[in-house]
């Protein structure tokens, strides 16, 4: 059972979680003003869990076969037939559960919202067989955490949320374009669309860069218009510097993608979280 477990949190890179978390713990700190009660904070938390696994999880199955072809995959959990369809099937189905049934306990608005989450989650994998965008796709459904956690403490829909959701999704859109210019030759010859294998390396770096600008305008603003202070504002400034150590790093050396992309990425969803909730409770 311990080994099915390891197993099933390799599939799903549960350590990636902290991408979106944090973000999603922004989101209920905006919306709560403050720190949020613990029971809001717990389904959040729970919801955010069972989406991403749901999601990581359906990805996995889906793409298989194409992990299976490519060099650089191969040795994942299901090409290597290390745990059945059956068991990802099953393991989908409880991590959907366990969002809805969070979902249910915030408010009845999140709960009412959340087969569109469901949705998302399950339509992201197959983008990257029609279209070049679906780093966007990628980055709008995460970009639906901070959305997600302020509807569950709130119960109501606002324009800030989606702003930092809009922020989120270039973020993730920016770093996700840096992670598939390494399968850009096998996206080519497998007739699969990202924009690396449309455009290039280092057409697609330039993209990156123009993404992760948006990000760090949109998360200024954010500021502005919620009128947070100076320790938003520090954190920001963190970000924008972390985003042009991203980039600058890639750029530079290809090989430190993998650096980049889990290393700094964390770094910046924790920031942003870490420095948004001292506005309020130092400010």
């Amino acid at each position: 059972m311990a080994l099915k477990i390891k197993l099933i949190m390799k599939l799903v890179k549960f350590e990636h979680t902290i991408f979106a978390l944090p973000f999603a713990y922004m989101g209920a700190v905006l919306a709560a003003q403050g720190i949020p009660s613990w029971g809001k904070v717990l389904w959040i938390t729970l919801a955010m869990v069972g989406a991403r696994s749901a999601a990581m999880a359906w990805n996995r199955l889906v793409d298989w076969e194409i992990d299976a072809d490519n060099p650089r995959t191969k040795d994942r959990v299901l090409p290597k037939n290390l745990l059945s369809r059956l068991e990802v099937v099953i393991f989908i189905i409880a991590s959907l559960t366990l969002l809805l049934i969070s979902a249910w306990n915030l408010n009845p608005l999140a709960f009412k919202l959340s087969p569109l989450a469901v949705f998302l989650l399950i339509f992201y994998s197959y983008t990257k067989r029609f279209t070049w965008l679906c780093h966007l796709v990628l980055g709008f459904t995460l970009g639906m955490a901070p959305v997600g956690s302020w509807i569950g403490v709130t119960g109501q829909i606002s324009l800030a949320p989606f702003l930092v959701g809009i922020a989120v999704m270039f973020w993730v859109a920016g770093f996700d374009i840096i992670y598939a210019i390494q399968d850009y030759e096998f996206d080519q010859e497998h007739g699969l669309y990202s924009i690396p294998a449309k455009f290039g390396p280092q057409t697609s770096l330039r993209v990156t860069v123009i993404f992760h600008t948006i990000t760090f305008l949109l998360l200024t603003f954010v500021g502005f218009y919620l009128n947070l202070s100076w320790f938003y504002a520090i954190g920001i400034l963190i970000v924008g510097i972390l985003l042009y150590v991203e980039n600058t790093l890639v750029k530079s050396d290809f090989e430190k993608v993998k650096f980049a992309f889990f290393n700094i990425n964390s770094v910046v969803s924790i920031t942003i979280f870490v420095f948004t909730l001292a506005d309020y409770l130092f400010s």
